[in-house]
């Protein structure tokens, strides 16, 4: 059962042909049996998961169940739920367990999904590889001496493996679509603001966005349907309608104008990613794209521009965890000064305090002009880039990372080098496009993502094209276990 997708699954919930509870109890083990050798989990919730598990199983006999009930599904360990801990894979929030439900968590609750836990992720989001998170590295599954990618490391492996059909992860500068390409997966970032952040704990407010990572483009707009919508308690919600993500999936992509900018095949691009990433444009020409060359030229400023404006936020939003409300605090504090001062010192890591000094810096008196209004102009050029290409085609097509996953460890004494293999993902964030990685290929036996890169609020568009691409191939059947 736990090989199947998420649509396959549903159906057979919707038949008979297996209850919730069997289905939960099979993933469950799953976790059980291989959990210890990837560590994509921070919690299990086995008895809510069992108990929301015969709460479908009755609804479903009644006929009266929507298409995620019964489903089990994982949630990124910083979507808040409630009486379940949400520790954001930091030593400050492990004993953090949330009052309230997110607004994400609560979608699913309402749509009957079973929750089986929450998975590891760089601390407070903060990385690319799931190395930084207080309960240890998550391994990818293809080659366990190698990261999964990250943030969302957890929720990529976790579908990866079969311990999940389906998890939630966030992404901040590539944080779905980077680790869904290490591990072979979908996963797909919506447009700032389609997804509510209300109950997110926040890593950079103006860039954050929850999506869905999922075996296959329709499962995961499946997922999309409930996820996605406006809420009043989000003051970045955009008040527009939901389409059905499931409705136009099977549109033939007959005139479909793709770009390929030339910024995204430069020296940094590892050749044998660059070929596989042409012959997935071959493959929709074959199903009746044209293909245009455009450009990007502010593509090498959204790493400076990024590593700005992310750490900024991030010192502003981090503030609150100072060991008074809530959260870590540090032993015998002698006065106020030293239980902020130890309270933070000893509750965070060494990325997130690395970012927090940035961002500190960058909004410091003198600095502001010089480093974050810079920034911010430059990332409006990004954007109008982006607004420019898409002017002249429908999709932009490329690589989501310029490298396949690298071994555990690699990159750790050197920062900068890992904050350079978000060059393809950050700008979407800084314009606020939705962008989603598909399977493509492999190289050396490790996974490689297709990104595709749409118009606001065109996330049908790019469900459809990640569908049609997976009816005409196999990558994403390729299974690591």
């Amino acid at each position: 059962m736990t090989e199947q997708t998420l649509a396959r699954l549903s159906e057979g919930l919707k038949n008979k042909e297996f209850s919730s509870t069997e289905l939960t109890k099979s993933y469950l083990q799953n976790i059980q049996s291989a959990d210890a050798q990837y560590n994509a989990f921070i919690t299990v919730t086995e008895e809510q998961a069992l108990a929301q598990a015969k709460e479908a199983d009755a609804l479903i006999a009644t006929g009266n169940h929507q298409q995620l009930t019964g489903i089990p599904i994982a949630h990124k360990d910083l979507f808040c739920t409630q009486g379940v801990k949400t520790s954001c894979g930091s030593k400050m929030l492990d004993n953090f367990v949330a009052p309230y439900n997110s607004t994400v968590a609560e979608k699913f609750n309402q749509a009957g999904a079973v929750v089986l836990g929450k998975t590891n992720m760089d601390e407070f989001a903060m990385g690319s590889s799931t190395e930084s998170s207080y309960y240890g590295p998550t391994r990818n599954p293809w080659d366990t001496n190698k990261i999964p990618g990250g943030s969302s490391g957890g929720s990529a492996v976790a579908v990866a493996t079969g311990m999940a059909v389906a998890a939630t992860g966030t992404d901040t500068g590539g944080s779905i679509r980077q680790p869904a390409a290490f591990c072979g997966i979908t996963g797909i970032k919506p447009t700032y603001g389609r997804v509510s952040r209300w109950g997110m704990v926040a890593y950079g407010s103006s860039l954050d966005q929850a999506g869905p990572m999922t075996q296959t483009a329709e499962d995961a707009a499946i997922m999309l349907n409930v996820m996605a919508g406006f809420d009043t308690r989000d003051s970045t919600s955009v008040n527009r309608p939901v389409p059905d993500y499931t409705a136009n999936l099977d549109q033939p992509l007959t005139g479909l104008r793709i770009g390929l900018p030339k910024e995204f095949f430069g020296a940094a691009l590892n050749n044998e990613i660059a070929t596989l990433i042409h012959a997935a444009v071959k493959e929709f020409e074959k199903l009746g794209a044209t293909i245009k060359e455009v450009s990007l030229p502010r593509t090498e400023l959204s790493i400076p521009s990024y590593y700005i404006i992310a750490p900024a936020e991030a010192s502003t939003n981090l503030s609150r965890f100072d060991g008074v409300r809530y959260g870590y605090r540090c032993k015998d504090p002698q006065d106020l000064q030293d239980m902020f001062t130890r309270s933070r010192a000893e509750g965070f890591g060494a990325e997130v305090q690395r970012r927090i000094m940035i961002g500190t810096y960058a909004l410091s008196a003198g600095y502001y002009d010089a480093y974050y209004r810079k920034a911010q102009q430059l990332r409006r050029l990004i954007k109008d880039d982006y607004v420019a290409a898409l002017a002249e085609v429908d999709v932009i097509m490329g690589p989501a990372t310029p490298s396949p996953a690298w071994e555990l460890g690699a990159k750790n004494n050197d920062p900068v080098s890992m904050y350079l293999e978000d060059i393809y993902t950050l700008s979407v964030n800084l314009a606020g496009l939705p962008g989603m990685s598909i399977p493509c290929g492999f190289v050396n036996n490790m996974p490689v993502g297709l990104q595709v890169i749409g118009n606001y609020f065109d996330e049908a568009r790019l469900l459809n094209i990640g569908h049609q691409f997976q009816l005409a191939t196999d990558w994403h059947k390729q299974k690591a276990v």
